[in-house]
């Protein structure tokens, strides 16, 4: 399969998904979700880019190089977040986002000049 060559960020991304998830649901169940309204909603984002991500890789699509790129800055966004909380699930949330933003620019990395012949070709 081609999408061997991705296992490892394709691993990341689920496993990020499911911590976010997570940090989201008990940061809603804390007793002041209010002033965790941006740590839930970058949750929010980076589970559903790392699950999006990850189909592109599985599928090895032309475009999984772009969307690892914007996936790692997603999150790192979240990482830096839930870093500023003492909560358990925002601390393990870090861990994960921050692994998986460490995936996804290695995988782009790798690939990079894939993607831009890729782009090259479709142009003519």
């Amino acid at each position: 399969m081609a999408h061997n060559d991705h296992l490892a960020c394709i691993g990341a991304c689920y496993d990020c998904a499911d911590a976010c998830d997570r940090c989201a649901i008990a940061c809603l169940n804390e007793s002041d979700a209010r002033s965790l309204a941006h740590c839930i909603a970058l949750d929010i984002d980076c589970a559903e880019i790392c699950r999006l991500a990850a189909g592109f890789m599985a599928r090895d699509s032309e475009n999984d190089v772009a969307l690892c790129e914007l996936c790692a800055q997603i999150c790192q966004a979240c990482a830096d977040e839930c870093s500023k909380h003492a909560m358990e699930h925002c601390v393990r949330c870090a861990q994960m986002c921050t692994h998986c933003a460490q995936e996804c620019r290695r995988m782009a990395a790798r690939h990079r000049g894939r993607a831009t012949v890729a782009v090259a070709q479709s142009t003519r």
